[in-house]
C-alpha cells in the first residue's frame, strides 16, 4: 500500500494541483489531506472544489473549524478571506469534516495531536522557535489511540519530520503543502517556523503488509510566483514573500 499525504494547504490551489499532478505520475492512487484546507490568501473556493472533486478524503484543521463554525464577524486575517470567498456549503463541508480517521492498515489521521487540532504533535515553542518535544511528551499527546495505532499522521505545525516512537507507531508530518512559514503569537510572545524552501511538501507512506513502514518526504516544485502574486493582490505581502521565499521577511 502506498499512500500521498497532504496538510496545510491553506487555499494555495496552486501547490494542490502540482502536488496531485505529482502524485498521479508516482502511480499513487490513495491520498488523504489533514486539514487546514482552506484559510489563506489564495484560492480557498477553488481548493475545497478540487478536494471534493476527486473525492480525497479529508480532516478538519483548526482553520477549517473556525471558518466553518464561527460567524463572519469572528473571522479575521486568512480565515476572513476564506469565509468572504466560499460559500455555505463549502463551510458546512468545512464544518463537517471529522477530527480523524482510522484507516486501514493501523493508521490514524488527525491535524495537530489526537485529541486536538490546535496541538502539534512533535513540537513544541521555546524561544520564538518550534523545537522537538521531548519523547515522554509525545507519548502523552499520542493516548491510548496513537500509540496503539501502527502509523499517526499529523499536520498543524507546517515542520516535515518522521519519528518513530520506541515501541509504537511511525509518526509522519509532512510539512505544508501551500504555507512554507508563519508567525503566531502577539508582541514578545511570538513563534516563527520556516521551512526555509518555498517548495510544496507532501509524504508518502509505503505499508507494506509483512514488513515495517516507511515514508518519504518530497518538496516539489510549482508555481510559487503566481502564488505569492495572489497573496500580494489580496493585501498580504507577508504572506507573498513566504510564498515565494520560504521565509519569513524579517529572516530576509
Amino acid at each position: 500500500m502506498r499512500l500521498a499525504v497532504i496538510t496545510d494547504i491553506h487555499g494555495n490551489v496552486a501547490a494542490l494541483e502540482a502536488a496531485l499532478a505529482d502524485i498521479a505520475r508516482r502511480g499513487i492512487e490513495e491520498i488523504i489531506c489533514l486539514g487546514d484546507i482552506a484559510s489563506g490568501m489564495g484560492w480557498p473556493a477553488e481548493t475545497i472544489a478540487l478536494l471534493q472533486q476527486r473525492g480525497i478524503p479529508c480532516i478538519r484543521g483548526n482553520h477549517d473549524r473556525h471558518v466553518g463554525e464561527a460567524p463572519a464577524e469572528r473571522q479575521r486575517g486568512q480565515d476572513a478571506i476564506a469565509y468572504n470567498a466560499t460559500t455555505p456549503d463549502q463551510r458546512a463541508w468545512l464544518r463537517d469534516l471529522p477530527r480523524s480517521l482510522h484507516l486501514a492498515g493501523g493508521i490514524l489521521a488527525c491535524h495537530g495531536s489526537p485529541d486536538s487540532d490546535t496541538q502539534n504533535l512533535l513540537e513544541e515553542a521555546r524561544g520564538g522557535l518550534f523545537v522537538p518535544s521531548p519523547l515522554a511528551d509525545i507519548r502523552t499527546r499520542l493516548g491510548e489511540a496513537g500509540l496503539a495505532a501502527r502509523v499517526v499522521l499529523c499536520g498543524h505545525s507546517h515542520r516535515y519530520e518522521v519519528m518513530q516512537v520506541p515501541g509504537g507507531p511511525l509518526v509522519i508530518n509532512p510539512g505544508s503543502l501551500g504555507l512554507p512559514g508563519f508567525r503566531v503569537g502577539k508582541g514578545e510572545d511570538v513563534t516563527r517556523s520556516e521551512s526555509r524552501a518555498p517548495h510544496a511538501r507532501y509524504a508518502v507512506l509505503h505499508l507494506p503488509p509483512d514488513a515495517p513502514p516507511e515514508a518519504e518526504l518530497l518538496a516539489i516544485r510549482y508555481d510559487w510566483n503566481a502564488a505569492a502574486d495572489r497573496a500580494q493582490a489580496l493585501g498580504s505581502p507577508v504572506w507573498a514573500h513566504m510564498i515565494r521565499t520560504g521565509f519569513l521577511p524579517e529572516s530576509a
